[in-house]
Formats: structure tokens, C-alpha cells, sequence
């Protein structure tokens, strides 16, 4: 019986070997290649979390410069970012807050390549579709209707729906198109939750225009027989 088991058990050592052999290297290299890939995605990991913690600590200083009201050392602090960390949210928050401040500054011009930036190197879809907006704005100021618009058509945040619709509003009836205004507007009021005070102007806006909406019946409790 001890025989038959060792008989058996080298028959098994050489399948291995045979196996070993031939599949041997294909093994190795798979398992060289996993443990490579584990080890990248942790570097990787660490290495995100590196740069969010170095971009975060400029974005700090950005927003200390933009306090103090000193636009050139922000604008300095963000192309430093635009060099170091461009796919930081850090950046892209830092681009937006010094596009302000370019702006308040009256720096529009400054403004308008900060938020430029953002609009096409965002990550995040909520950063482009916030630089979209205000980048409309400062063109709807130049009164450069046509590109203003275009922007608005690159603002696709669902989030910012509504907002995205009253600058589009805005916009057209600058261009003298009220019907589209309204429309606008309307598609702004509707999207806007009745909560928001901001939608109260935008019911000015349609008013003034001469399409207020209906006035919304309060809801009550039912009766309870």
C-alpha cells in the first residue's frame, strides 16, 4: 500500500515538474506582473495623496494672497499650481478663487484666461460648468453675446441647470430676444427650487418681460374625515 502511495505521489512530482516547465515562466511573469501593478496602484494612491496635500497648502496661501487683496502674488500662487498640480481639485478651486479676484480688481481681462483654464482642464464637471458661467458673464459684460452663449452650451453640470438657463435668459434678451428670454427664464424658474430666494428674481425677470409666472396655490393637508 506504501508503495502504491509513492508511486502515486512521484507520478504527482512530475506532473508539477512537467507542468513547471512548461508553464513555469508564463507563472512568474504573471505574478510579477500583479505584484507590479499592486505595488503602482499604492504608489500611485500615495502619490495622489501627496499631491493634494502640497497643491492644498498653496491653495491656502492663494486664499491668504486673495484676503490680503493681492492679485499678482494670487495669480503667481495658481500658474504655480497650473505647473504642479493641474488635476488637483486644489488647482482647479484656486483658479476660480483667483479669477475673482482678478475680477474685483477689475482685471477682467486676467480673469477671463484664469477661468479659461478652468473651464478646459477641470476634472470635475461642476468646476467647468462654474468657470463656464462666470466666464459667460464676463463676456455678457463685454457684450460679446455670440461667445457668451457658446460658453453657456459648455456648461452641462446638471446641477447648475438652472442657473446655466438664467444667464442663457440674460444673455438674449441683451440681444433684444425677449421670446427667447422668456423661455429661458422660464426653463430657469422651472428648474429652480421654489425654496431658493434666487428664484424670486428670476420671477422679476419674467415679469418685467411680461410673462410672470402663475402664482402657486399653497399646498394643504387633507381633511381627515
Amino acid at each position: 500500500m506504501a508503495t502504491h502511495l509513492d508511486l502515486e505521489e512521484q507520478e504527482q512530482l512530475d506532473q508539477l515538474k512537467s507542468f513547471w516547465k512548461q508553464y513555469g515562466n508564463l507563472v512568474t511573469w504573471l505574478l510579477i506582473a500583479a505584484l507590479a501593478a499592486y505595488a503602482a496602484w499604492n504608489g500611485w494612491n500615495w502619490w495622489q495623496r501627496d499631491q493634494a496635500v502640497k497643491a492644498g497648502a498653496m491653495y491656502d496661501e492663494l486664499d491668504r494672497a486673495a484676503q490680503a487683496g493681492d492679485a499678482a502674488k494670487a495669480a503667481g500662487i495658481f500658474k504655480d499650481m497650473q505647473d504642479r498640480f493641474p488635476g488637483t481639485a486644489y488647482t482647479q478651486q484656486g483658479g476660480l478663487l483667483a479669477a475673482k479676484l482678478q475680477f474685483d480688481k477689475g482685471q477682467a481681462d486676467a480673469a477671463a484666461v484664469s477661468l479659461g483654464w478652468v473651464a478646459a482642464n477641470a476634472v470635475e464637471d461642476e468646476y467647468k460648468t462654474v468657470a463656464h458661467l462666470r466666464l459667460a458673464g464676463l463676456l455678457l459684460d463685454q457684450k460679446k453675446y455670440d461667445e457668451a452663449l457658446k460658453q453657456l452650451d459648455s456648461a452641462t453640470s446638471k446641477q447648475f441647470e438652472a442657473l446655466v438657463a438664467d444667464r442663457r435668459g440674460d444673455v438674449l434678451n441683451a440681444q433684444g430676444k425677449p421670446e427667447d428670454a422668456k423661455a429661458a427664464y422660464t426653463k430657469a424658474w422651472q428648474a429652480m427650487d421654489a425654496k431658493t430666494d434666487y428664484r424670486r428674481l428670476i420671477e422679476a425677470k419674467l415679469t418685467v418681460l411680461g410673462a410672470a409666472p402663475p402664482a402657486e396655490t399653497p399646498k394643504t393637508a387633507g381633511v381627515v374625515q
